[in-house]
């Protein structure tokens, strides 16, 4: 049964496909063990040089994949830097990778005959499970360091957003040793369900109540499971911040991509001596942010790309008000050529009652709270379940940094926010209900889809089994003690 589309920008279903039989799925991952041994067995500069073609093939493809990713989050500026920034991982990928697999023979300290090196094993088959929120960009931010690792690895991208997939398998299809490793299937759960069936390790972005599903499968299996899930950002903005620019990066941090990112801010604590004036500044420059309506080259704020969430983002806002909540700027979802859209919001007189400060928003919601102490806002921003990221904005960078050492959550953004989404280099692991496994980010991502094996070389003779005698302790004091 085919799998109608919604565009976010006209609300109209103009688009569908077919999912995956059971049976295909499971012909597909067949088809991709069958190659993967061949495609291990070269080296990583071999599978580099595969992959810089798959680069040109991809930049070959461009405008269309652009197109359809453009379609399917309604959104033009950043699809275009999800997938330059696809173009660049590749690049990037295949200057780091050969560096990381280096089998060096070490000398055992405890046994001195006895040296060993670590062989590195891939995962035969990798499943990747994407979000519809940056499609491409979670489909192969995991993807790529998997192939290079020696994996083949299956994608199944969201049904909420799946037109990009058939123009990228044109560029995969271009690159046969490529093709032969990797396969785009998009479907919807019960894809996502048969595909933990056929893999040998899951890496899955999503929420926390999927995750938790996958993570049971996988562990029902003895498989691993890379999650990175929702996340409820805070930053903490202290009374020595430049306010000014304090504003702009809350508000840039909060609502790029409409709010739509693990890594928003979506809870704000100002220091209450700066409070008034936090907010103020705040909410003058929220206004002067522009749907990109009926133009998607102008403006800065896009559609609400899945349709269930703006739902979950009205009860969120109607709930808080009820208890008090004041909507200074924004709040309303409008209707705009029949997608729904969303201006900053900036939400005061809130508090931890409130599920729009505990449960994930994923919209351009800007809940503001003032704190008398430092003791009190870091208290407020680890009063979470979850622990992706946070943001400390101070005075300087030493304060900031003695702030964020406090913090419980994977990475901090000092004197910025949502650093996370742009930069790659840094590794860190997803704290609480946020994640599970090893890092995305730095050369763990890569090192993570291999498996270590140790070999031991006994240089001199081996122990024979007169040494195990129980005779022996008779005469050795300290093996009776």
């Amino acid at each position: 049964m085919s799998i109608k589309v919604r565009n976010p920008r006209t609300g109209q279903y103009d688009y569908e496909f077919t999912p995956p039989t059971q049976a295909e799925l499971q012909d597909v991952a067949q088809r991709l063990r069958q190659h993967q041994p061949a495609w291990a067995a070269l080296s990583v500069a071999a599978r580099c040089e595969v992959l810089q073609r798959w680069q040109a093939a991809l930049t070959e493809q461009r405008a269309s994949i652009l197109a359809a990713l453009t379609a399917d989050t309604g959104r033009y500026l950043l699809s275009t830097i999800e997938v330059d920034g696809v173009i660049r991982a590749l690049e990037r990928w295949c200057k780091l990778a050969p560096t990381l697999l280096q089998e060096q023979e070490q000398q055992s300290a405890a046994m001195p005959s006895i040296s060993f090196r670590t062989q590195y094993v891939p995962y035969a088959l990798v499943g990747v499970i994407s979000p519809w929120n940056f499609p491409m960009t979670l489909s192969l931010i995991d993807a790529i360091p998997a192939l290079l690792a020696g994996c083949s690895v299956i994608i199944k991208p969201s049904d909420v957003t799946p037109r990009f997939a058939e123009p990228l398998r044109h560029s995969v299809a271009a690159v046969p040793e490529l093709a032969a490793v990797l396969a785009i299937v998009p479907g919807a759960g019960a894809t996502g369900a048969a595909l933990i069936e056929q893999v040998d390790a899951v890496c899955f972005t999503g929420s926390v109540k999927t995750g938790r599903l996958v993570a049971e499968a996988c562990a029902r299996r003895f498989i691993p499971a890379f999650l990175e899930l929702g996340g409820k950002d805070p930053v903490i903005v202290t009374a020595s911040a430049k306010l000014d620019q304090a504003a702009a990066t809350v508000l840039r941090a909060s609502v790029v991509a409409t709010g739509q990112a693990c890594q928003s801010l979506e809870r704000v604590y100002v220091d209450a001596a700066v409070y008034d004036e936090f907010v103020k500044l705040l909410v003058a420059q929220a206004q002067q942010a522009t749907l990109n309506y009926p133009d998607i080259h102008q403006g800065q704020i896009g559609p609400l790309i899945f349709e269930r969430q703006a739902g979950i983002i009205a009860e969120q806002l109607a709930e808080a008000v009820a208890h008090g909540a004041q909507i200074l700027c924004g709040g309303e979802i409008e209707t705009h050529g029949g997608g729904q859209w969303l201006r900053p919001t900036v939400v005061v007189n809130v508090n931890h009652s409130m599920r729009l400060l505990t449960e994930e928003t994923f919209g351009p919601v800007i809940p503001v709270m003032p704190y008398r102490t430092l003791d009190e806002a870091v208290a407020l921003a680890n009063d979470s379940v979850y622990g992706l990221s946070a943001a400390v904005i101070a005075g300087d960078l030493s304060e900031a940094e003695t702030i964020a050492r406090r913090l419980d959550a994977g990475a901090i953004s000092l004197n910025d926010g949502a650093l996370t989404g742009m930069m790659y280099e840094a590794e860190k692991h997803s704290f609480k209900l946020s994640g599970l496994g090893g890092s995305r980010m730095g050369s763990a991502s890569f090192l993570r889809f291999l498996r270590k094996k140790a070999l031991l070389f006994q240089h001199g003779a081996p122990m024979p089994l007169a040494a195990l005698d129980e005779a022996l302790a008779q005469h050795n004091p300290a093996a009776r003690n």
